[in-house]
């Protein structure tokens, strides 16, 4: 190798060292989860140009994952649209978003552009271009499994992407066990029993959250929460805090995120709208 061209090598990784080193020093924009308990170990937040993956560990807890990973998003996107890229198959599996079901969390139909996708590499190619497309509040991938192509290469290029564009990027999954990936922050989501309301009406969607992966240095953690709609903001779970005393627990965790429903034929009632 050439004198010249050593130093033009060595000028250029000179100038990828210096770049790296300005992403590391340039303030992180963060998303709060509007809650002192969980946002002051996390430094304020999660970062919002990052990529955060969302697990379930059995497809039983995937309506409580997808509350949540639809609570951080509705956060992070602000009055901003929202696009939200599923497989095929989950339809199937899960259920379909049900319009009413994401209003009923504080999430305007409206605001959601939905893609659905055959395969997961339908998936992982349509949430790559969301993940840059730097017009969007939020970008949600759904994939179902463990699909092969979702390997570390694939998870660095959406890490990349999500870096560049400022979009929060969430990956959310079902598998007994996280894989490798590139994710800032990696969360692990089951249901709680929601806390009653008057006349035992069902109340907020409440969470067991652990953190399994927080790049900030954080080790790992676990917090109760709950979604409160009006606010549109987690709080502390506390099932002696509120409601009626004398109210009977719900029979089971639940999380206001209907699935698989007919589509509401109420007059006023939201509902999806075809674009494209």
């Amino acid at each position: 190798m050439s004198d010249a061209s050593s130093r033009s090598l060595a000028g250029l990784r000179q100038s990828l060292a210096l770049a790296g080193l300005a992403r590391e020093l340039a303030p992180v924009e963060r998303v709060d989860f509007g809650m002192a308990g969980l946002d002051e170990p996390l430094g304020g937040g999660i970062a919002r140009a990052a990529l955060h993956e969302v697990y379930a560990s059995a497809g039983a807890d995937l309506p409580a994952a997808t509350g949540f990973a639809a609570a951080l998003a509705l956060r992070a996107a602000g009055m901003r649209p929202l696009l939200w890229v599923r497989q095929d198959f989950l339809a199937a599996e899960a259920g379909r978003l049900h319009p009413s079901g994401l209003a009923e969390l504080g999430l305007d139909p409206a605001q959601v552009l939905l893609v659905r996708a055959r395969d997961a590499e339908g998936v992982l190619r349509a949430g790559a271009e969301a993940a840059r497309c730097s017009a969007l509040g939020a970008a949600l991938i759904e994939p179902w499994g463990e699909p092969r192509q979702l390997d570390l290469t694939a998870s660095r290029r959406l890490a990349l992407a999500a870096e560049a564009s400022g979009v929060m990027t969430l990956l959310l999954r079902v598998s007994p066990e996280p894989a490798p990936s590139a994710a800032t922050s990696r969360w692990l989501v089951r249901a709680l029993p929601s806390r009653p309301r008057e006349a035992n009406a069902p109340g907020d969607p409440a969470f067991s959250l652990r953190l399994l992966r927080h790049r900030g240095g954080l080790g790992e953690c676990e917090w109760r929460v709950e979604w409160n709609r009006e606010r549109r903001s987690f709080q502390e779970w506390n099932r002696e805090d509120g409601g009626r005393s004398d109210a009977a627990p719900l029979s089971r965790p639940l999380v206001s995120l209907p699935g698989e429903r007919p589509a509401a034929s109420a007059e006023g009632a939201p509902a999806w709208r075809r674009a494209g």
